[in-house]
Formats: C-alpha cells, sequence, structure tokens
C-alpha cells in the first residue's frame, strides 16, 4: 500500500473520529449503562457506539481488510493476518465511566508486524492525532493542524517519564533511573504515546500488559513522529501475534532525552 493511499485512508477517518468522540461525550452526558464483561472489565454502551462509527467507516473504506475490534474479537480464534485493523474504540473505558479525561479513540492499520497508520482522539481534550508514513504523524487540536516531531518540550534538565500507575514496580523504576528520569507523571490510556509523540513528555516503560489493540495506533503515531519503541530488553516490538498479547514495552522520545 503507497503512502499516499494511507494518505487518503487516515484523512478519511478524521470525521468519523471527531464524531464518534462527540458521541461517546454525549452518550456520558446522558448516563452510560455499564456491563461487566468475561474479563471482569467494564464496557459500556459508549464503548459499542463508538466501536460501530468507527468499524463501520473501516468497513466502507477498506473492505477487505479483516477488522479487529476489542469488543468484537473473538480471542479464541488465532490471528493470521499480515494486514489487518486494530481497534479500540475506547482505551481507559474506568475512566470514560469516571467522567475524566484521558480515555482515547483508537485505529490502526498493521501492515507486516508494523502499525503503520494510527488514529487517537481525545475527545475531552479537544485533540486528534493521526499518522500515514515514517514523519508525518500529526495533532488536530481545536481545528487546528500541527505535524508533530517528539521535539522536547520539558526545560533542559528534566525527564519526565510517564507510568500507568502511582506507583511503578522495582523493574519500571530501575529502568527509568537508566535515563536520569526527574519526574514521574501518571497517565491513562493510549494518551501516553500521543504525548510522547509531542515531545511533552520523554520516556513509558511498562512490564507484559494489555492487548494489541491498547498500542497499536499510539504506537504509530509515536514511531511515525520520531519515538523509538522496543521491549525492554530492546528487542522489536511487533504486532500480529496469534493471541494479540502485548510483550513488555520501551517508548522514549529520542536516544538522547535531554536533547
Amino acid at each position: 500500500m503507497k503512502s499516499s493511499d494511507l494518505k487518503s485512508l487516515s484523512e478519511n477517518l478524521i470525521d468519523t473520529f471527531l464524531n464518534a468522540g462527540k458521541v461517546s461525550i454525549d452518550l456520558y452526558k446522558k448516563g452510560l449503562e455499564i456491563q461487566i464483561k468475561e474479563d471482569k472489565s467494564p464496557v459500556s454502551n459508549g464503548d459499542l457506539k463508538v466501536n460501530e462509527l468507527i468499524t463501520s467507516k473501516i468497513k466502507e473504506v477498506t473492505p477487505n481488510l479483516p477488522v479487529i475490534s476489542e469488543e468484537t474479537v473473538n480471542l479464541r480464534i488465532k490471528n493470521k493476518a499480515k494486514i489487518f485493523w486494530l481497534i479500540d474504540p475506547i482505551d481507559g473505558t474506568k475512566e470514560y465511566i469516571a467522567g475524566k479525561d484521558e480515555y482515547t479513540l483508537n485505529a490502526a492499520l498493521v501492515i507486516n508486524t508494523v502499525p503503520v497508520l494510527g488514529l487517537v482522539g481525545v475527545p475531552k481534550k479537544n485533540r486528534l492525532f493521526f499518522t500515514y508514513s515514517p514523519g508525518e504523524s500529526y495533532l488536530i487540536e481545536n481545528g487546528n493542524t500541527k505535524k508533530i516531531n517528539c521535539k522536547k518540550q520539558q526545560p533542559k534538565g528534566k525527564i519526565v517519564a510517564l507510568s500507568s500507575v502511582i506507583k511503578p514496580s522495582d523493574t519500571i523504576l530501575n529502568k527509568l533511573k537508566e535515563f536520569n528520569v526527574t519526574n514521574i507523571v501518571k497517565m491513562a490510556s493510549s494518551y501516553k504515546f500521543c504525548v510522547i509523540a509531542t515531545g511533552e513528555y520523554d520516556i513509558y516503560a511498562a512490564k507484559e500488559r494489555a492487548n494489541e489493540w491498547d498500542y497499536a495506533a499510539g504506537h504509530a503515531i509515536a514511531q511515525n513522529a520520531g519515538a523509538i519503541i522496543k521491549t525492554l530488553d530492546e528487542k522489536p516490538f511487533l504486532y500480529g501475534k496469534e493471541d494479540y498479547r502485548n510483550p513488555s514495552l520501551l517508548i522514549k522520545r529520542a536516544e538522547k532525552l535531554d536533547d
């Protein structure tokens, strides 16, 4: 698939993401209907409606490609596809249900183990990130579009890490020490990838957790903006595993985090 095709695909999805973000907010304001899934995690009618909107549009623009969504995937069927979509309609459902602002809407196109195209909507922050090839990551914020490239936003000498939890494990803390991290900020969802792509934050490390659809869209945005993404033991972070499980993760804004 050519870069021009990927550009057209990503741009075709922007309005759907903006609309789905508004729908997620409207449904929250009306009062969400919440169910508990088999894995004991919550799902709301907001998750399901956003999933419907995004999936329908993707099937319209790429009718021949498989679409794998957190809300409809059959984990008993192993993934054998080389080119496929990964959707997490709302990453950070607990945040969403609680009325917080870091939940995200996510879709990524994976080609030969690499997420090459991605969109991440952050409705309550009026931000939409998208990418379609290396060097082509963008942020739409309050109607303005700008290219993002991981350029450091923190002051010189300040290296800020992100964490999914208030108290990271010793394994993660020791890894962050290697990079002279000065502060750790808790942040939910795939939004972490996006604010590394903008250069607002510097690094994120995590042990094995979550599934490919939780990371793929943010991964595409950050990596195409220039971020370095590997496992904690410096192996490539690849997609298309039969069981969708993520390995450990290390995402750095750049090789030298103080530049």
